[in-house]
């Protein structure tokens, strides 16, 4: 037996695993650039050892196009598969839009640190999105949805620019049934047909004016809407310590090692890219 033989075998971070694209569902036809893959892994052992919390991202490599960093809509409650919302803006978000069912998908991961859920469990959370962004926040909803128990009042704020820009409909229809979720979901501008509330999302987290006691805010969307957002948060009173947000951009090789993602001391894809607004206000202005 060589001496090589009695190394122990160490994985490399850089090698995705494969996976299937099991199927594809447009989530705003008829623009259909907005797409939610369902992936499957090739190795049902990989699946157990992808081990990962709502909030957390994984790097997407479509071979001969590149990869990029996609947060996980499933969530961990949600066994077989896992779920990727894709908005079509480049290179290999293009390539991916334009794959078929049974194309073979890379992936690394799972990377970040997640929503932290043991601190929500016997907490009120207000979950507050907006557009694609709220992939994420799916998956948490998805989660507190399946362990009730552990939480106490669950309201979610989510917004879209029109009614077809809102993700994830079956879902939706979904939790308006529910007695134990409190559904608010807004468009920007009236539309023919739309009987739910108008307004952009920070007006309309000022209008339900969620309680702030015992409670925490867990806020992902476009910046333009987490700016205007935080200070109505601030308003009704929670403290910054409980409010969190999703920085999921500049994200590049996930492990703190490009350091393309740097924002003074943090690293969004490893110290991220979940931050209380405590946090945030303690880096570089840019954010």
């Amino acid at each position: 037996m060589t001496q090589m033989s009695n190394l122990k075998k160490v994985s490399n971070p850089y090698i995705p695993k494969l996976t299937t694209i099991q199927e594809i569902v447009s989530e705003n036809k008829p623009v259909n650039d907005l797409k939610t893959f369902k992936l499957v892994f090739n190795n049902p052992d990989d699946f157990k050892e992808f081990d990962y919390i709502p909030g957390q991202f994984a790097e997407l490599s479509y071979f001969g196009a590149g990869e990029c960093p996609i947060g996980i809509a499933s969530s961990p409650t949600e066994e077989g598969y896992l779920l990727f919302t894709v908005k079509r803006v480049g290179v290999v978000t293009t390539a991916l839009h334009n794959s078929k069912e049974g194309t073979a998908i890379g992936i690394r991961g799972p990377f970040g640190n997640g929503w932290p859920i043991e601190d929500l469990i016997g907490h009120n959370v207000v979950i507050i999105g907006g557009g694609f962004a709220f992939s994420t926040l799916r998956s948490l909803t998805k989660y507190i949805l399946a362990k009730r128990e552990l939480f106490k009042k669950l309201i979610v704020i989510y917004g879209a620019r029109n009614p077809n820009e809102l993700c994830y409909k079956q879902d939706l229809a979904e939790w308006e049934k529910l007695d134990d979720l409190e559904l608010h979901l807004t468009i920007d501008r009236p539309v023919d047909g739309w009987t739910k509330k108008v307004g952009f999302v920070p007006a309309i987290t000022k209008e339900v004016a969620p309680d702030s006691t015992d409670a925490f805010a867990i806020v992902c969307g476009p910046p333009i809407m987490i700016k205007f957002t935080i200070p109505v948060l601030t308003e009704l009173g929670f403290a910054d310590e409980r409010i969190l947000l999703s920085l999921e951009n500049r994200m590049k090789c996930g492990i703190g090692k490009c350091g393309h993602c740097c924002v003074g001391e943090k690293y969004v894809c490893i110290d991220g890219p979940v931050f209380t607004q405590a946090q945030l206000r303690s880096l570089p202005k840019e954010y």
